[in-house]
Protein backbone atom coordinates (compact mmCIF):
# COMPACT_ATOMS: atom_id res chain seq x y z
CA UNK A 1 0.00 0.00 0.00
CA UNK A 2 1.36 3.60 -0.80
CA UNK A 3 1.10 5.95 1.70
CA UNK A 4 0.69 9.66 0.32
CA UNK A 5 1.36 12.64 2.52
CA UNK A 6 -1.91 13.00 3.65
CA UNK A 7 -1.86 9.94 5.16
CA UNK A 8 1.27 10.49 7.08
CA UNK A 9 -0.27 13.99 8.04
CA UNK A 10 -3.76 11.81 9.44
CA UNK A 11 -1.25 8.99 11.44
CA UNK A 12 1.07 11.84 12.92
CA UNK A 13 -1.92 14.05 14.20
CA UNK A 14 -3.66 10.04 15.34
CA UNK A 15 -0.53 9.72 17.61
CA UNK A 16 -0.40 12.98 18.86
CA UNK A 17 -4.64 12.85 19.62
CA UNK A 18 -3.21 9.32 21.22
CA UNK A 19 -0.92 10.46 23.53
CA UNK A 20 -2.78 13.30 24.71
CA UNK A 21 -5.34 11.17 26.03
CA UNK A 22 -2.77 8.72 27.09
CA UNK A 23 -1.36 11.66 29.48
CA UNK A 24 -5.20 13.24 30.33
CA UNK A 25 -5.47 9.79 31.65
CA UNK A 26 -2.73 9.20 33.72
CA UNK A 27 -3.19 12.37 34.78
CA UNK A 28 -7.18 11.16 36.30
CA UNK A 29 -6.33 8.31 37.35
CA UNK A 30 -3.53 9.16 39.76
CA UNK A 31 -5.95 12.21 41.12
CA UNK A 32 -2.90 15.11 40.26
CA UNK A 33 -3.22 18.65 38.86
CA UNK A 34 -0.93 19.98 37.12
CA UNK A 35 0.47 23.97 38.31
CA UNK A 36 2.87 26.22 37.48
CA UNK A 37 4.68 27.91 39.62
CA UNK A 38 5.52 31.51 37.93
CA UNK A 39 9.14 33.46 37.59
CA UNK A 40 10.09 34.93 40.99
CA UNK A 41 7.98 32.85 43.24
CA UNK A 42 9.73 32.24 46.67
CA UNK A 43 11.02 29.37 48.02
CA UNK A 44 11.70 29.31 51.99
CA UNK A 45 14.07 26.74 53.25
CA UNK A 46 15.98 25.98 56.32
CA UNK A 47 19.67 24.07 55.65
CA UNK A 48 20.15 20.50 56.87
CA UNK A 49 23.31 21.10 57.31
CA UNK A 50 25.97 23.87 58.43
CA UNK A 51 27.99 25.39 55.07
CA UNK A 52 31.56 27.67 55.46
CA UNK A 53 33.53 29.60 52.91
CA UNK A 54 36.61 28.40 54.50
CA UNK A 55 34.92 24.89 53.94
CA UNK A 56 32.64 25.15 51.43
CA UNK A 57 33.82 25.16 47.37
CA UNK A 58 31.86 25.83 44.32
CA UNK A 59 29.87 22.99 42.87
CA UNK A 60 29.45 21.32 46.35
CA UNK A 61 25.73 19.96 47.28
CA UNK A 62 23.84 20.62 50.09
CA UNK A 63 20.53 19.38 51.53
CA UNK A 64 17.56 21.60 52.82
CA UNK A 65 13.99 21.51 53.67
CA UNK A 66 11.01 23.40 53.18
CA UNK A 67 10.18 25.55 55.86
CA UNK A 68 7.02 27.35 54.49
CA UNK A 69 4.78 25.56 51.93
CA UNK A 70 4.60 27.14 48.18
CA UNK A 71 0.68 27.85 47.80
CA UNK A 72 -1.02 29.09 44.40
CA UNK A 73 -4.66 30.11 44.47
CA UNK A 74 -4.99 28.43 47.90
CA UNK A 75 -3.87 25.24 46.76
CA UNK A 76 -0.62 24.12 48.33
CA UNK A 77 2.01 23.03 45.59
CA UNK A 78 5.23 22.85 47.96
CA UNK A 79 4.04 21.29 51.22
CA UNK A 80 6.02 22.09 54.47
CA UNK A 81 8.81 19.70 55.09
CA UNK A 82 9.47 18.42 51.61
CA UNK A 83 12.96 17.60 51.02
CA UNK A 84 15.11 20.15 48.26
CA UNK A 85 18.72 20.06 47.49
CA UNK A 86 20.68 22.56 46.39
CA UNK A 87 24.23 23.88 44.61
CA UNK A 88 27.06 26.20 46.34
CA UNK A 89 27.75 28.36 43.32
CA UNK A 90 30.66 30.38 44.46
CA UNK A 91 32.21 30.37 47.56
CA UNK A 92 35.41 32.87 48.49
CA UNK A 93 37.00 32.53 51.57
CA UNK A 94 37.81 35.99 53.53
CA UNK A 95 41.31 37.56 53.43
CA UNK A 96 42.91 38.12 56.78
CA UNK A 97 43.72 41.98 56.12
CA UNK A 98 41.59 41.87 52.99
CA UNK A 99 39.28 40.35 50.44
CA UNK A 100 35.57 39.90 51.74
CA UNK A 101 34.10 36.46 52.02
CA UNK A 102 31.23 35.55 49.82
CA UNK A 103 29.26 32.82 49.19
CA UNK A 104 25.97 32.19 46.95
CA UNK A 105 23.88 29.63 46.89
CA UNK A 106 21.30 27.61 44.27
CA UNK A 107 18.04 25.68 44.59
CA UNK A 108 18.18 22.68 42.02
CA UNK A 109 15.38 20.10 43.18
CA UNK A 110 12.29 20.16 45.22
CA UNK A 111 10.68 16.68 45.98
CA UNK A 112 6.85 16.98 45.95
CA UNK A 113 4.93 12.92 46.30
CA UNK A 114 8.02 11.70 45.69
CA UNK A 115 9.25 12.85 42.69
CA UNK A 116 11.51 15.15 41.85
CA UNK A 117 11.63 18.26 40.12
CA UNK A 118 14.33 20.72 38.46
CA UNK A 119 14.21 24.15 39.69
CA UNK A 120 16.07 26.96 38.35
CA UNK A 121 16.39 29.63 41.53
CA UNK A 122 18.46 32.98 41.83
CA UNK A 123 19.18 34.38 45.15
CA UNK A 124 21.72 37.03 46.44
CA UNK A 125 25.14 36.83 47.17
CA UNK A 126 25.73 36.76 51.16
CA UNK A 127 29.34 39.14 51.62
CA UNK A 128 31.12 39.36 54.61
CA UNK A 129 32.07 41.97 56.46
CA UNK A 130 34.64 44.89 55.61
CA UNK A 131 37.62 43.75 58.18
CA UNK A 132 40.02 46.69 56.40
CA UNK A 133 38.83 49.30 59.76
CA UNK A 134 38.80 46.77 62.29
CA UNK A 135 42.79 46.12 61.00
CA UNK A 136 43.56 49.64 60.31
CA UNK A 137 42.49 50.04 64.49
CA UNK A 138 44.48 47.06 65.43
CA UNK A 139 47.47 48.52 63.49
CA UNK A 140 47.15 52.11 64.51
CA UNK A 141 46.45 51.25 68.09
CA UNK A 142 49.54 49.20 68.47
CA UNK A 143 51.52 52.13 67.19
CA UNK A 144 50.14 54.44 69.89
CA UNK A 145 50.53 51.67 72.71
CA UNK A 146 54.19 51.18 71.23
CA UNK A 147 54.79 54.92 70.89
CA UNK A 148 53.95 55.82 74.85
CA UNK A 149 55.25 52.72 76.17
CA UNK A 150 58.57 53.87 74.19
CA UNK A 151 58.50 57.28 75.61
CA UNK A 152 58.06 56.06 79.10
CA UNK A 153 61.04 53.50 78.66
CA UNK A 154 63.46 56.12 76.84
CA UNK A 155 62.15 59.66 76.07
CA UNK A 156 61.49 60.49 72.47
CA UNK A 157 64.09 58.57 70.84
CA UNK A 158 62.12 55.31 72.78
CA UNK A 159 58.75 56.86 71.64
CA UNK A 160 60.24 56.49 68.11
CA UNK A 161 61.26 52.73 68.30
CA UNK A 162 58.20 52.06 70.01
CA UNK A 163 55.92 53.03 67.41
CA UNK A 164 56.91 51.24 64.82
CA UNK A 165 57.44 48.14 67.09
CA UNK A 166 53.89 48.49 68.17
CA UNK A 167 52.32 48.67 64.52
CA UNK A 168 53.81 45.48 63.58
CA UNK A 169 52.67 43.85 66.86
CA UNK A 170 49.12 45.53 65.42
CA UNK A 171 49.55 44.19 62.11
CA UNK A 172 50.61 40.26 63.87
CA UNK A 173 47.19 40.66 65.43
CA UNK A 174 45.07 41.75 62.60
CA UNK A 175 46.62 38.31 60.70
CA UNK A 176 45.76 36.57 63.31
CA UNK A 177 42.47 37.47 63.80
CA UNK A 178 41.30 39.34 60.53
CA UNK A 179 39.27 36.37 58.72
CA UNK A 180 35.81 37.18 58.45
CA UNK A 181 34.39 33.61 56.61
CA UNK A 182 30.68 33.30 56.47
CA UNK A 183 29.55 30.33 58.60
CA UNK A 184 25.91 29.26 58.03
CA UNK A 185 24.50 26.61 60.58
CA UNK A 186 22.05 23.86 59.87
CA UNK A 187 18.08 24.73 60.25
CA UNK A 188 19.68 28.61 58.85
CA UNK A 189 16.28 29.55 57.14
CA UNK A 190 17.30 30.67 53.22
CA UNK A 191 15.25 32.42 50.90
CA UNK A 192 15.04 31.46 46.84
CA UNK A 193 13.23 32.93 43.82
CA UNK A 194 12.61 31.18 41.01
CA UNK A 195 14.36 32.06 37.88
CA UNK A 196 11.70 30.85 35.20
CA UNK A 197 8.25 28.92 35.80
CA UNK A 198 8.49 25.18 36.88
CA UNK A 199 4.88 23.05 36.76
CA UNK A 200 4.39 20.75 39.45
CA UNK A 201 2.05 17.79 39.69
CA UNK A 202 -0.26 18.47 42.73
CA UNK A 203 -2.63 15.78 44.20
CA UNK A 204 -6.31 17.03 43.99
Amino acid sequence: MHFTKRHYLMIGVALVLATALTLSAATLRDGTDPVMLPERTAIRVTLDQALATNQSRPGDHFEATVSDPVVVDGKIVIPQGAHAEGLVVDARQSGRLMHRARLQLALQTVAVNGQNYDVRTISKPRIGRDHKKRNWEWIGGGAAGGAVIGALAGGGTGALIGGPIGAGAGTTVALLTGKKDIKLRAETPLKFELAEPVTINVKG
